[in-house]
């Protein structure tokens, strides 16, 4: 397996309405399969995709606390929606609106993930980037990787907290914040 190298871009890319991206994985997260929507839009072959960890997309600019939850959702054998910015091959990115699921077998052991991705909307995504650039920011004020982790997954548990709602309410629900100004005060006191 060969690591790839990209170089984040300013260039966004997106994708149709009625356009979904597929993948799947096994337990590691390593890709099983790709569709052609999820290989068109990041830019990678088949075979660049094949038997690489699913995080060969993964943007900078993602908090790994996001990561964090959704494998300790889905490891326990829930789902979980999640607005996402990804990076294509050429340093391109992406935002998708993620459904993830563990895929079982006949026994109910967990075999491996699903991931649909659509196109989001795009005052979430407005949301979301506030959101995590303050988680981001909190993650790399530790200088050991683990404990900003953490802290990082502390602050949106505490975000959660605060605003009373589980985490797949407040996704659910972001039509109902005003605006991107509107949570960057509200994550002001996080600072």
């Amino acid at each position: 397996m060969v690591k790839i190298q990209v170089t984040p871009t300013q260039n966004e890319i997106t994708f149709g309405d009625g356009e979904l991206i597929v993948s799947k994985t096994d337990l590691k997260g390593h890709i099983t399969y790709a569709n052609d929507v999820f290989m068109r839009v990041s830019q990678f072959d088949e075979h660049e995709l094949i038997g690489q960890p699913h995080s060969v997309i993964r943007h900078p600019d993602m908090p790994r606390c996001v990561f964090k939850l959704l494998w300790d959702t889905i490891s326990q054998g829930g789902e979980v929606f999640a607005y996402v910015k990804n990076i294509a091959r050429n340093g391109d990115y992406y935002w998708v609106f993620a459904h993830v699921t563990p895929t079982f077998d006949e026994g109910g052991n967990i075999i491996g993930y699903h991931s649909n991705r659509r196109s989001p909307d795009r005052h979430a995504v407005e949301v979301m980037s506030v959101l995590y650039a303050h988680l981001l920011k909190e993650e790399r004020r530790h200088s050991n990787a683990k404990d900003g982790l953490n802290a990082g997954f502390q602050m949106l548990s505490n975000i959660l907290e605060t605003q009373g709602i589980p985490y797949d309410e407040f996704i659910f629900t972001m039509g109902n914040i005003e605006s991107s100004d509107g949570l960057a005060k509200a994550l002001s006191g996080y600072n």
